[in-house]
């Protein structure tokens, strides 16, 4: 069955601090966009890889496209608004409905060749899959003592929650690529946007449809920090 990867990177880069969005800084000299292309190219130079980027970032993409020489082959959609309208985009150039669609964070350049194998695999069997990872810190839920919902977001709002502790066996870290028949998932983005929509399988589950979850590997990490810039330098360093 033909594969796709949809590759988002719609980020500003504010977490990192800087001006240049997360996806173009260079990781031990190559932005680490390419190299979240150049695993999925890797893995099978045969995927047709769309890359969703926001229009005023594609200039500055083609211009380090023949800095460094890229060759990756991709086609290039507009992003959106938010991650669903950018996804949406990216379906739109997926032109065939018997197919498989991976959509991953361009920031995540670190994911292993059995996690997405596993993906395409297990997509194609169910029609949904994500890959996760076990959870090793302890987890607290933060609950209201009025039952009332409240923006937990800033440190200091937790001051007006108490906190228990919850079974951290009962959860998982959700990683991309998160894979789908193509067929599935178009119907899924034909809903209208809502703000529950945090991933693509939240958006296939409003359907009705089961989601499998596959074991992802830790070093599948997002860059969005500084922090997460000096364990990527590391794992470059390793894999070396």
């Amino acid at each position: 069955m033909k594969k796709y990867a949809i590759i988002v990177a719609g980020g500003k880069g504010l977490r990192m601090g800087g001006e240049l969005p997360k996806q173009f800084i260079p990781v031990e000299g190559r932005p680490v966009l390419m190299r979240t292309l150049d695993t999925f190219h890797a893995y099978d130079s045969n995927i047709e890889i769309v890359l969703v980027l926001p229009r005023d970032h594609q200039p500055y993409w083609q211009e380090l496209c023949r800095e460094y020489d890229f060759r990756v082959p991709h086609r290039i959609a507009d992003g959106g608004a938010t991650r669903f309208h950018s996804v949406q985009s990216g379906l739109a150039l997926v032109d065939a409905d018997e197919a498989l669609v991976a959509v991953h964070d361009g920031v995540r350049p670190f994911v292993a060749r059995g996690v997405i194998e596993a993906c395409y695999r297990e997509a194609e069997a169910h029609g949904a899959v994500v890959p996760v990872i076990p959870v090793v810190e302890t987890v607290r839920q933060l609950v209201r003592e009025d039952g009332a919902e409240g923006d937990t977001r800033h440190p200091e709002a937790t001051l007006n929650f108490q906190s228990v502790t919850v079974p951290r066996d009962a959860y998982r870290l959700v990683q991309t690529p998160q894979t789908f028949r193509a067929s599935l998932l178009r119907r899924a983005y034909e809903q209208p946007f809502c703000e529950a929509f945090t991933d693509d399988a939240s958006v296939v589950e409003a359907l009705g449809h089961a989601v499998l979850l596959v074991d992802g590997n830790r070093e599948n990490i997002k860059l969005t920090t500084p922090y997460d810039l000096i364990v990527a330098k590391a794992l470059v360093d390793a894999s070396k």
